[in-house]
């Protein structure tokens, strides 16, 4: 006899990698079970009305997100699946403990390389390497951000191997993207599938943006003394325009543009209807190129001319710092557990894939030779960008890929391809198996505090590995059971 669930809407486990739901077809892994029956309980027309009520919640609250290159327009929806990825207590436990040491390493790494230079010069991290990156930004050598903070922000890109083992894919260290997304995802879920809760202690996301703005109070130079935190963005036609305006509004601060601030006497102010007043921190989502049109992109009208040297003068704090791109870079990735090693003289607690890096002359005649069997990426993109999906690429594709290589070896990195664990996700009125990763959101102020789950990204189309929002991914909520045992 087939199972109330199927009867209603058919499941389908995935053939490859890692099923998250599905031990094997038919039989869910336990922390599933309620959650499958709850849908059980559903018609397919129940599922469909309320997917629609769902896309309808998205559409008037303005969630949107830019999809480069399409033709429809500037915006659109960003694409929610109500089906929610769930990670057990004990699977969170050591996610936690693996995100908070790599973070607590990666900011040691920071304030090395833009000051002493201990690793550079104990040969763990080659200066080759460092010094020919882009995001390493020579001008901040020598400057301490306040509090000795530099990624008060991280966002760790976590896969699963076919064994289910979580593996780091990237750390982004520079300005994040994603979090609003978290939150709405939670919101909209208990909206329109509350039932689907009533069986789960799921701990719960609406605190981030107190947990934020905890943080970035933390570093604040004489925060509360007259002084403002603001978020400071590109402007309304920025991908991520939604989530400056959502956090500035949760946290209660204002949302600025560049022309709002002005520097004086190496002080920070904005203009407000209040007239002017002094700003202590700036969570800013401009990158570094822009912040300061005259340190950096002279042509930037983004930025704010004189944010630098404020910054270095000690009387503003950015989160996250200029500079610290330079940790998420993704040769630098490669050397993460060496860094583990030599600041915390621990071994990782997350594996990491392994990589093969252009500016090695080994490394990079491997990838050459071998570029239709590895994904290759350039060593500063992001959103999926710039990258040779190798086995699945054209004789061709791989040619002409391998020809730009040859210009600069170095800005390249070489990995196997890894079959991502995959999840039942709502297409067409069927649930089937699509690949998924996860970003949870650290945050490195008196404390490491890390947002419960994260956003699960899920490729949407049949058989793609890019989970990217920007290329047409969407997402899932991301459920951490309480352990009961407590």
């Amino acid at each position: 006899m087939r199972s109330k669930v199927e009867s209603q809407v058919d499941w389908n486990a995935s053939e490859q990698g890692f099923d998250e739901i599905w031990l094997k077809p038919g039989k869910p892994r336990k922390h599933y079970e309620q959650l499958l029956k709850s849908f059980g309980n559903m018609s397919p027309e129940e599922i469909a009305r309320r997917e629609n009520l769902q896309y309808l919640s998205l559409l008037n609250q303005g969630i949107t997100f830019n999809v480069y290159g399409e033709a429809e327009g500037r915006e659109r929806v960003f694409p929610f699946d109500f089906v929610p990825r769930i990670i057990t207590a004990p699977e969170w436990d050591h996610l936690k403990r693996g995100l908070t040491q790599r973070i607590t390493a990666i900011n040691r790494f920071l304030l090395d390389i833009y000051g002493e230079q201990d690793i550079l010069h104990k040969g763990v991290v080659p200066w080759e390497l460092i010094l020919s990156r882009k995001e390493y930004r020579r001008e901040l050598r020598g400057i301490i951000p306040p509090r000795k903070v530099f990624t008060h922000v991280c966002g760790t890109d976590l896969i699963r191997d076919d064994r289910g083992d979580f593996l780091v894919l990237e750390d982004n260290c520079r300005c994040p993207s994603g979090v609003s997304y978290v939150v709405e995802n939670r919101n909209l879920l208990a909206r329109t599938f509350p039932e689907l809760f009533n069986r789960y202690p799921v701990r719960p996301v609406r605190d981030y943006p107190q947990m934020l703005l905890d943080t970035l109070s933390f570093v604040a130079p004489h925060y509360g003394e007259n002084s403002l935190a603001v978020v400071l963005t590109p402007g309304s036609y920025n991908s991520a325009f939604f989530e400056h305006s959502f956090l500035a509004r949760e946290m209660g601060i204002p949302l600025v543009e560049g022309r709002d601030l002005i520097v004086e006497d190496n002080q920070v102010f904005a203009r407000t209807t209040e007239g002017r007043q002094r700003v202590s921190v700036i969570y800013r989502r401009i990158d570094d190129d822009f912040i300061d049109p005259v340190a950096f992109n002279h042509d930037s009208t983004l930025g704010v001319p004189g944010l630098l040297n404020a910054y270095r003068a000690g009387t503003v704090a950015l989160a996250n710092a200029p500079g610290a791109g330079v940790a998420d870079d993704k040769a630098v990735y490669a050397f993460i557990p060496e860094i583990i090693r030599h600041y915390l003289s621990e071994e990782p607690i997350l594996k990491q894939v392994t990589t093969f890096t252009g500016y090695k002359p080994d490394d990079f005649k491997y990838m050459v030779d071998h570029a239709s069997e590895l994904v290759i990426k350039t060593t500063g993109d992001a959103g999926g960008y710039g990258m040779l999906m190798g086995p699945m690429a054209s004789k061709k594709e791989v040619k002409e890929y391998v020809a730009k290589m040859h210009e600069n070896p170095g800005n390249y990195v070489g990995q196997p391809l890894i079959e991502l664990s995959s999840h039942s996700t709502f297409i067409d009125g069927k649930f089937v198996p699509r690949r998924i990763d996860l970003r949870p959101y650290i945050l490195y102020g008196d404390r490491v505090r890390i947002l419960p789950g994260g956003l699960t990204r899920v490729a949407l189309k049949e058989g793609s590995y890019v989970v990217n929002s920007s290329q047409g991914g969407g997402s899932k909520d991301t459920w951490v059971l309480e352990d009961r045992r407590a």
